[in-house]
Formats: C-alpha cells, structure tokens, sequence
C-alpha cells in the first residue's frame, strides 16, 4: 500500500488520500479501548495518513485530549505530518444532551482556545462549526475564524453540513479550503448541488460516513445488539425494516467485492476514492485491524464495469431511512 496526497482545496494544504476520524474514540459508538486508540491514532501516522479529524463536544473535550496524548507520543517526524481538523460550536449539557450551536464570533474564539489547549498545538490546521448555526450569519462565524487565522491559531477555513448557498456566502467572506460532509454509496445527496458547487469554487471535500456507520462495513450482522450509548440505535437507518434492506444492499455490494478479492468496506472506501481528486474519505476506524482494513481500499482499483456492478447493486436514493433522526436532520443546513 502506497499512501498518495490530495490537494485540500485550492486554498489549502495537500493531505493524505485518506483521512482518520477520530469521533468513535470517545462518543457515540459505545465504549472504547483509549490505549488502542492512540496505538490506531500512531498506526495511521506510521503510514502515511496526514489527516485527523475531531471535534470539541466528541466526548466533551475528551476526544481532543485523546489526540494530543496521540500526537504527543508519537515520533516527532510523524507529529509534524499531521493535520488537524477541528469542529465547534455544538452545545452540550452535563448529561450529553444536545442543546444547540453557537456561531458567535466571541465563541468561536472562545472554543478555539480550548482546543488549542485540549490538543496541545500551538495551530489547528482546519477550523468548521460542526453546523450553521440560525441565529447567526455564516459571514460573521466565518470572518471569526479569518480573524484568527490572521493571528496564526487556525490555517484554513472549513465547513461542516451545509448547502450550496451557505457554502457560496462563507467562500465570498473568507477563503474556504474544505467542506466536511457525509457522503457514501447510501449517501450522495451532495451529488446534486453541494459537489458542483465546491468544485466550482476549488474547495475540497472530506467525506464523513463512508461506511455508513458501519454499515456497509461488512462487519454489521442482523441480529446485532447495540449498546444504549451507540448513536446507531437511535439512527433511522438501523432500525428494523430499514436495516433488513439496507443489510440486502450490503450483501449485493458483498457479491462484488468477493468477486474483486477485498472486503466489503475497502469496495466501498474505493467507491468515495473514485469520486474524484477533491474528496478525501475519513475513516473512523478504532482499532489497528480495522485501519489496516481500511487503507487497503488505497490498493483496490474500480475499473467501469466494477462501477457500473456497484451502481446496479447500490443505486443513488437506495438506502432505507434517514441519516440521522428527525431532529437531527432538523439541523442540516445541507438537507435545505
């Protein structure tokens, strides 16, 4: 396996093809081993993954911890590839519910510094409010974090699940090196206007969900049992009826992938990779095997009768049930 680059946008650094999400470290998948965490954290370093991705409130400030303690301990050629990503504005309370977003220019400098000191870095490469935030204009939460590029604390401007107007409005504010979104064979909503748009203003795309939670990993059975404090047992998508059909999508995708060798997640990681130059998929692999699992997608080619199979096996709008739960959707600037 040979790690290749990408550019992030046309205002932004040049990353590995594959990034590292890091949000299942500390919340919403249930428990997690933290020493196999930063042993993963090290892995994807090792070879060659530039990109990490987290966020303030994954975990309530534990996430970001966790990847300082990874950055910290890593060699320090590897802790100088690395790229970090962070997402703000989410607010939590004490018990983990979910309140809302704060895109006021006093909080994005606020959350910043906290993140600066959670992961012990003297920059964060990518700054994004996690989503747009309705009482505030994207051009002020936008010219906040300009602001503190300005001052050398943040490198680029991202963004995080918004539409193709709101992506139009941040970019003539500040440039804007990436957009930060869902995309999977399940999810290709952004197919429509939100692709064409970053392409036409040169701004990257890091795919979130590119196994749909580990769904179309390969590795999620019918009868499995989820934890209460796995976000998927909430989730539209693996409930009941909706997880059966989905499941029938995953073992058409499954026929593919034996016939080609690989696993069904690496047919779909190298699904996203095929989607072009400017996408950068984000795994969220926990544990060593499953990184390992994940980077060999960089090996697997998809020639156009191995696109066109998946296309007939998985058609765009196939996926049964939402991405997230209604009141989650609620708050997707992208589903506008």
């Amino acid at each position: 396996m040979m790690m290749r680059t990408r550019n992030l946008g046309t205002t932004g650094p040049r990353v590995s093809a594959l990034g590292l999400g890091c949000m299942g470290m500390s919340a919403l998948y249930g428990d997690a081993d933290r020493a196999e965490s930063v042993a993963t954290v090290h892995a994807a370093l090792e070879a060659g993954v530039t990109l990490l991705d987290t966020g303030d409130f994954y975990g309530m400030g534990h996430n970001e911890m966790l990847v300082g303690e990874a950055l910290r301990t890593a060699p320090p050629a590897r802790r100088e590839q690395a790229l970090v990503s962070v997402k703000f504005g989410a607010l939590r309370d004490p018990d983990g519910n979910w309140s809302g977003y704060d895109g006021r220019p006093a909080a994005v400098k606020n959350f910043a510094a906290y993140s600066l000191q959670r992961l012990g870095v003297d920059h964060i490469d990518v700054y994004r409010i996690a989503r747009l935030d309705p009482d505030v204009p994207v051009e002020e939460t936008v010219g906040a974090i300009a602001e503190l590029i300005e001052k050398g604390h943040v490198r680029h401007v991202g963004l995080s699940e918004v539409g193709a107007e709101t992506i139009r409005r941040a970019a003539a504010t500040a440039p804007v090196a990436d957009l930060q979104i869902e995309y999977s064979l399940l999810s290709r909503g952004i197919e429509r206007d939100i692709l064409p748009t970053t392409r036409e203003l040169g701004i990257a795309v890091t795919a979130y969900g590119v196994l749909s939670r580990g769904l179309i990993s390969g590795h999620f059975s019918r009868d499995r049992q989820l934890a209460a404090n796995d976000f998927r047992a909430h989730s539209p998508r693996f409930q009941g009826d909706n997880l059966r059909r989905n499941l029938d999508l995953v073992d058409a995708l499954r026929a593919i992938a034996e016939r080609k060798g690989v696993t069904v997640a690496q047919t779909a990681i190298a699904w996203v990779l095929s989607r072009g130059e400017d996408i950068v998929p984000l795994v969220g692999a926990r544990t060593r095997e499953r990184l390992t699992e994940s980077l060999g997608a960089l090996d697997v080619t998809l020639d156009p009768a191995d696109l066109a199979a998946i296309e007939e096996a998985v058609p765009a709008d196939a996926a049964a049930g939402e991405r997230y739960p209604a009141a989650a959707m609620a708050h997707l600037d992208s589903e506008r």
